[in-house]
């Protein structure tokens, strides 16, 4: 109990000398402020493919397997790798049917998906903001 005790004395202080001058921490050479973390950052939708995904079904309504696959110029087995995370993720939905005799799979973008995509270029634009220093 004691060390759990002192533990959480120490943490506190570290948290109330980060906030003493009420502006957060500072780049010594320029006095600027830091670049905040990206703790909030989507990791899911950062990776590159799957942020291709996301972003054509958030400017469609809703794409095929083929033509996801051609639109990102990847391999059937890596766009299901990848999909398959993001539909586990409840970002996106699968909707797999036949048309005639020949099965298709069709992709939608998901409200919490639209949420999180919306919160990643948010979150983007902020971090360019302050490398910009605005």
């Amino acid at each position: 109990m004691a060390k759990s005790s002192a533990l959480k004395q120490s943490q506190q202080r570290k948290q109330e000398s980060k906030h003493e001058s009420g502006r957060g921490p500072q780049d010594i050479r320029s006095g600027k402020p830091k670049i905040a973390a990206p703790e909030t950052l989507d990791r899911l939708i950062h990776e590159r493919l799957r942020l291709g995904i996301v972003s054509a079904l958030a400017a469609n309504e809703s794409l095929t397997f083929n033509d996801l696959k051609n639109l990102m110029h990847i391999t059937d087995g890596n766009l299901s790798v990848h999909a398959r995370k993001l539909e586990d993720a409840g970002y996106i939905s699968c909707n797999k049917f036949f048309e005639g005799r020949v099965p298709r799979t069709e992709y939608k973008l998901t409200s919490p998906g639209r949420r999180a995509l919306e919160g990643y270029l948010n979150h983007m634009e902020s971090l360019i903001k302050q490398m910009r220093g605005r």
